[in-house]
């Protein structure tokens, strides 16, 4: 059996597949917020930065310098899940890309009207808590999910 496609609507649709073949690629490869460990050296490819790790008592950090300066920390817990992330530098990094799978929640609640002002922002959601804070060239901002935070970790610990 066979099937015919007409050749004007043969190459969008190859375009179509092909798009979405990389984009489930792509989904694959962040190391995000909720995410596992396997991925992180793609996160380090995607902002070309150079990346490091240590162990700290109950979890790890990998941590990112990208080619802009900022400074991206990723905390795993022992099994291996990113429950926490941070970054410090002069521009805010692709939040999408390290908040994953928790960026919808995260534009819904900035979207949202909210006290403050435009330099200091905190989300407090069950599952997702957010704080940015910054001014141009100097951004400081932290995620994490309290489900996921291992036991006995401090919030003061997501630097």
């Amino acid at each position: 059996m066979s099937i015919s496609i007409c050749s004007n609507v043969r190459a969008p649709l190859r375009a179509l597949v092909v798009a979405g073949l990389a984009l489930s690629a792509c989904a694959r490869a962040i190391a995000a917020l909720g995410g596992d460990a396997a991925s992180v050296e793609a996160d380090r490819v995607s902002m070309k930065g150079q990346a490091r790790g240590s162990a700290v008592s109950g979890f790890e950090v990998r941590e990112i310098a990208t080619s802009a300066g900022t400074l991206v920390r990723e905390y795993l817990s022992p099994d291996g899940t990113v429950f926490a992330v941070s970054w410090r530098g002069p521009v805010i990094p692709d939040l999408r890309r390290i908040l994953g799978a928790y960026y919808a929640r995260y534009a819904q609640a900035v979207s949202a009207p909210h006290a403050g002002s435009h330099r200091h922002l905190t989300i407090e959601q069950p599952g997702l808590v957010v704080q940015s804070h910054g001014r141009m060239r100097a951004f400081f901002g932290r995620a994490w999910d309290p489900g996921l935070l291992p036991q006995n970790f401090s919030v003061d610990d997501i630097t």
